[in-house]
């Protein structure tokens, strides 16, 4: 099958709010993609770019491996990878969460506009890079230029940072947020209870007065 045809079949399957599995998908592309019901999907093997993305509602699991993208603009849902994502997983989501077993590429997160990133291992640069909303958990180390030109949302790193990235300020994690990172992390099962360094934007790269002037015009 192609990956239309299998698309198109996900798609019949989920209106009835089938449990599908797929076998064998040779790391393709665009599989899982604009799904829109409640389904499960499992995936035994890996798969390419663009998988589960555009989506809202299923719940997607990949025994393998990911290419870019995974999750690209989704809306709701939730997916695991039990081994590696490439670059910018989660990027651009609203909703739901996306858990990673391994290590993600550059820009995970970016652009996120809401949802949950969790990944176990290590991410690349630009963890975050232009984030509006959301929140991201990294169990391990990240790359330089961590929450460059975030606006909103949080970021907590447990490993080491390679660097700041610019207009990101390191704020401080309280005991309520810990015991709900290590909550989320549970749902993923990870019982280890790691700290965390919290980032967050500083905001000033802020600049609405002229915005503001305009709307306050009066014709």
């Amino acid at each position: 099958m192609t990956a239309r045809q299998i698309n198109l079949r996900l798609k019949e399957l989920a209106r009835d709010g089938a449990e599908v599995e797929l076998l064998n998908p040779q790391a393709r592309h665009n599989i899982a993609v604009g799904i829109l019901q409640p389904c499960r999907i499992k995936v035994r093997g890996s798969v390419g770019y663009f998988a589960a993305s555009l989506m809202d509602g299923p719940e997607v699991t990949v025994d393998g491996n990911a290419g870019w993208a995974l999750g690209d603009n989704m809306m709701s849902g939730r997916i695991a990878v039990a081994g590696d994502a490439g670059a910018s997983v989660a990027s651009t989501i609203r909703g739901g969460q996306v858990f990673v077993g391994g290590n993600a590429g550059a820009r995970a997160g970016i652009s996120m506009k809401g949802g949950t990133l969790v990944v176990r291992g290590n991410t690349g640069f630009l963890t975050g890079f232009m984030m509006q909303k959301g929140r991201i958990i990294v169990c391990g180390d990240t790359g330089e230029a961590v929450g460059d030109s975030m606006y909103e949302g949080v970021i907590y790193v447990a490993g080491k940072m390679g660097s700041l990235g610019s207009d990101a300020r390191i704020d401080e994690v309280s005991e309520e947020e810990l015991m709900e990172i290590w909550g989320t992390l549970e749902e993923f099962g990870i019982s280890e209870k790691p700290r965390f360094t919290k980032i967050v934007s500083a905001k000033r790269l802020y600049h609405f007065d002229s915005l503001e002037r305009l709307e306050k015009t009066v014709i």
